[in-house]
């Protein structure tokens, strides 16, 4: 989340229910509904570029006239969708595949186990919380009645070290502000202790003695300006436990540096807070220490310059252990004596082949999680770099988890892949014994499919890794989804969705591409495809596509794309410079305008994958593939379907609303061109489960129709 961090008028509740008299064929092209044009035209570094929908940037919340449009695209989507035949069997089946337990790893304090639990259609996970690894566990926090459209959940949470209390945060709507409250365990009853302004995630760091936590937050914003408004001035406060949250403590800030964030970490033996500061998404960190045995509580800077990653893995007195990717691009660990007058990294375990994603000190070890070839290798080492071997897993995946205290003799941890749902595993650190904790029960054999990994090269003759989904049996060429990411050094790797199960069990293939702007090959395939190498990232996913079809896993007219967010914008330039190669596209909450983006909420974090549309250089290479600005007239499009929410205070709506304004306005085939906008909703996380089933059952129809693949009732 520190990746992602550094990543009123409301719409009518029938808007998704609401249907046009005369239902068009899915053949025919719609009758979209007619937009505003505004003669809006700025000169940038001798350019005029034009903004005919700049009005629809404007809060649905505040703003009737967008609203109205809102409820318009929505009828005449809804319309749409309605007409196909898949709909029904896929939301059916999703609904069934959603239907199984699911777990999340234990937070273990105060010899209590604290997990989240869905029986399996409840809209919101619950919080559960055990005497011991073993026990019968008690509810301790259900947000499922909360809301009645089961769209207020709760984020995130952090129980104190003696597992007395237990912070937690509530997100309303999609929306990515926080309220955090404090809750008494042995009660279950709030405190009436509340802090606000958190956003993105609850950032806060527990007292060891119990007596409060650290917290980061952002000045009050007006009503009216919550969702757009710029995120600046980030400050860490301490919270002590029975006080007004007026009377909290101020800790750190920098006010001659608004644009930087920081976030606080507690070091296992109490003494130390750690402060992470940042300045966008970028992993250049810089470090801040502040003894807490002195009551003054002084900062002192411990590592300056905002130039690399450091990220702690835990200590030994006043020996820190981090790993960092300075002189490393794949990462490396080294250990600092934070007593010295003046600090210095010491390597101690070298950087590998492999991506070294994060490590921590548990059972007097470090555990380390790499990245090899995008999936996932536990290693383990002694405390002096010595290594102790592999942590073996159940197959080819991801591994997630490993938390716990230094001195913890058991830690657990997730494992998944495209083919299996998570399992959570305990880790015995002193035999090295694996146990299955909690195992799902499921309705379909993942022995029934097959999962590859491939290898292919892009335009510049780059190799590049895709993984390749199947049910078995199935052979080419076959209606393909296409997935990518591609941005903020962000890994994409096996993970389970009973959604795209569903789509993979009609014999469709799924496929994810590990392009460049990731993270999956360290901080130079992240470079490789951001800035002014942004194009790289395009070309892999174009070349993705290219291989599928050469290959036969696919044909020409049978392939879907699909992207979220920085995804979303992937796939709105894909789709404007080769629009013949792909059936249908289905961005997600994309960044469509890029030479507006930095103007509202998170936007001007983007700036390290992105450049500033400021900047003459960066303005020219944004201009040359912002989605929203090089639509193409004349040029036969595929059908596209854009999803984006009215509580997306992330990626704001207005940028898919006036994308969507622009394709429906140009002459680019007779394919329908439509948006998909969700009420009561964010950028996704916290999303009912209710509404996710509907939203991929209409996505998955979607694709069907434009890739031929034919949907069967189960």
């Amino acid at each position: 989340m520190r990746r992602a961090l550094i990543l009123a008028v409301l719409l009518a509740t029938s808007a998704h229910s609401q249907t046009q008299t005369d239902t068009p064929s899915p053949m025919t092209k719609p009758a979209y509904p007619e937009t505003r044009r505004v003669d809006v035209v700025e000169e940038q570094f001798g350019v005029k570029v034009a903004d005919p929908y700049r009005w629809l940037e404007n809060d649905v919340r505040n703003d009737s006239e967008v609203a109205a449009w809102v409820a318009a695209e929505n009828r005449v989507t809804d319309a749409y969708l309605a007409t196909l035949p898949g709909r029904a069997a896929f939301r059916a089946r999703i609904k069934q595949l959603f239907d199984y337990e699911r777990f999340g790893v234990p937070q273990k304090k105060g010899g209590a186990y604290f997990y989240m639990h869905n029986s399996g259609l409840q809209n919101q996970a619950v919080l559960f919380v055990r005497d011991s690894a073993e026990g019968q566990g008690r509810v301790l926090i259900d947000p499922n009645g909360w809301s009645a459209d089961g769209a207020t959940a709760l984020s995130e949470w952090a129980p104190s070290e003696d597992g007395r209390y237990l912070l937690y945060a509530i997100q309303d709507g999609g929306t990515d502000w926080r309220t955090a409250k404090l809750l008494d365990v042995a009660t279950g009853k709030d405190t009436g202790d509340t802090v606000h302004g958190m956003k993105f995630a609850l950032s806060a760091a527990w007292a060891k003695d119990g007596s409060g936590f650290f917290y980061a937050r952002y000045p009050d914003v007006a009503a009216d300006a919550k969702y757009q408004a710029l995120n600046e001035n980030h400050k860490i406060y301490f919270h002590r436990i029975g006080t007004a949250e007026s009377a909290d403590r101020l800790v750190y800030e920098t006010p001659a540096e608004p644009k930087r964030s920081h976030y606080p970490q507690v070091t296992d033996d109490g003494r130390w807070l750690v402060i992470t500061t940042s300045e966008g998404t970028d992993d250049r960190y810089q470090i801040t220490l502040i003894d807490l045995h002195d009551p003054k509580w002084t900062p002192r800077t411990l590592i300056a310059g905002l130039e690399n990653s450091w990220s702690l893995a835990g200590n030994q007195g006043t020996k820190f252990y981090w790993t960092t990717n300075k002189g490393a691009p794949r990462v490396k660990v080294v250990t600092m004596d934070v007593a010295a007058p003046n600090p210095q990294p010491h390597e101690l375990i070298a950087e590998d082949a492999a991506t070294l994603e994060g490590a921590g000190i548990i059972g007097g070890a470090l555990i380390a999680s790499y990245l090899v070839d995008a999936r996932t290798e536990i290693r383990r080492f002694a405390l002096d770099g010595t290594p102790l071997g592999a942590l073996p897993l159940p197959g080819i995946g991801t591994a997630s988890g490993f938390g716990g205290d230094p001195d913890d003799p058991e830690t657990f941890f997730a494992y998944t892949s495209f083919n299996e749902p998570t399992t959570i595993y305990r880790y015995n650190v002193a035999t090295g014994e694996t146990t299955p904790w909690a195992r799902p029960k499921l309705l379909f054999d993942p022995a029934g499919f097959a999962v590859e990994q491939r290898f292919y090269a892009s335009k510049d003759g780059t190799r590049v890794p895709m993984f390749v989904v199947r049910k078995k049996g199935t052979s080419g060429p076959a209606p393909t989804l296409l997935y990518a990411y591609g941005g903020f050094g962000i890994s994409l790797t096996p993970g389970f969705s009973a959604s795209r199960l569903a789509w993979i069990e009609q014999g469709g293939v799924l496929a994810v591409a590990n392009i460049r702007g990731g993270g999956e090959y360290g901080k130079a395939w992240h470079d490789g495809g951001r800035l002014a190498n942004k194009q790289n990232s395009f070309d892999d996913f174009i070349a993705a596509g290219e291989y599928l079809i050469a290959d036969g896993i696919t044909g020409k007219g049978q392939l879907a794309i699909q992207g979220g967010s920085n995804g979303g914008l992937l796939i709105g330039a894909v789709v404007n410079q080769r629009p013949e190669l792909f059936a249908a596209a289905l961005p997600a909450v994309g960044v469509m305008d890029m030479l507006r983006f930095d103007r509202w909420t998170a936007g001007r974090y983007w700036v390290d994958d992105y450049g500033k549309p400021s900047e003459e250089a960066d303005f020219r290479r944004l201009y040359a593939y912002s989605p929203y600005h090089n639509v193409r007239s004349g040029v036969a499009y595929p059908a596209i379907l854009a999803s984006t929410a009215d509580t997306d205070d992330r990626v704001v709506p207005g940028h898919t609303f006036k994308y969507t304004a622009a394709i429906q306005a140009a002459e680019i085939g007779d394919k329908p061109h439509l948006v998909r906008i969700e009420t009561r909703a964010g950028h996704g996380s916290g999303k009912p489960t209710d509404k996710i089933i509907e939203e991929a059952a209409d996505l998955w129809a979607f694709a069907a129709k434009w890739t031929g693949l034919e949907v069967k009732q189960r």
